[in-house]
């Protein structure tokens, strides 16, 4: 069984991203779980969101405490929350920033990754450039750094979440996301 949890602000999409996710692969025959956890509802408040998926049915029914990969939406958050409480000692953290992987030193047992997705969701008019939507360029990222789900499959996935007036630019920005993610050069290559 594969876990992932997801940190990110009431806003920026950390739930629909975990549900676009699970949409992806259960269209590749896996068996899925997405679920939030929230605490203050408001937008800004940091917010988790949890997904776990498998080739078999999956019995577990709890809030995820030892993930394999962790998404980071709002770079901000790695102040303020333990992004890495739990992650398993070969985990992924993928992290929304225009900094190189190899800028987050402390960090470095774990595999790190980073995207602009600001960046690509302000160029293609998702939220402002105060308050962009990121979840689809996160899981395009995503797709790349972890071979899980197709790039096609989750293109799929976003037409059937997203409402068709935003349905293109989500896509946009998932495939942008895709060829810019980085991956730590000391990890570059190797096997997940």
């Amino acid at each position: 069984m594969i876990e992932v949890r997801f940190h990110g602000r009431g806003g920026q999409g950390a739930v629909v991203a975990s549900e676009i996710l699970a949409t992806a692969l259960f269209k590749e025959g896996k068996f899925v779980q997405a679920f939030p956890a929230f605490g203050v509802e408001r937008r800004g408040a940091p917010v988790m969101a949890f997904l776990r998926f498998d080739s078999v049915p999956i019995r577990r029914r709890c809030q995820i405490y030892e993930p394999d990969h962790v998404v980071v939406l709002d770079p901000t958050l790695l102040l303020a929350v333990d992004v890495t409480a739990g992650l398993k000692p070969d985990g992924t953290i993928l992290i929304n920033s225009d900094s190189p992987p190899e800028n987050f030193a402390a960090l470095q047992k774990f595999l790190v990754a980073t995207v602009p997705a600001g960046e690509i969701a302000v160029a293609h008019n998702l939220g402002t450039r105060t308050n962009p939507i990121v979840n689809t360029a996160i899981l395009g990222a995503f797709a790349r750094l972890t071979g899980f789900v197709s790039l096609e499959t989750l293109l799929d996935a976003i037409a059937e979440k997203i409402p068709e007036r935003q349905r293109e630019r989500n896509q946009a920005a998932a495939r942008a996301a895709y060829e810019r993610v980085q991956i730590a050069k000391v990890f570059e290559g190797s096997r997940l």
